[in-house]
């Protein structure tokens, strides 16, 4: 059964086991002593394009960013792994 077949498979991937696994790995990653600015990386990206554009965001929103994107590539990892299964099948 792929995720096209049932919609609803997807949107429970996407939206309940992809946020949950984007918090296990950022957690993970914390627990097991990467520094904190090698995790952040890709929101203090989003933050630093931010404050170049002459805003000034908080903190939270480089952790925002971050969790947004290890839920895009958990999410593309996903879709992509379904796809690939319903091309062999």
């Amino acid at each position: 059964m792929s995720a096209r077949a049932h919609p609803a498979f997807l949107a429970v991937f996407l939206l309940v086991l992809a946020p949950l696994g984007a918090v296990v790995v950022l957690s993970a990653l914390l627990l097991f002593h990467v520094p904190p600015q090698m995790v952040f990386a890709p929101g203090r990206g989003v933050r630093w394009l931010l404050e170049a554009c002459g805003l000034h965001p908080a903190n939270r929103v480089a952790v925002a960013s971050t969790g947004a994107f290890v839920w895009a590539v958990i999410a593309a990892a996903g879709l992509l792994w379904d796809r690939r299964r319903r091309s062999a099948g």
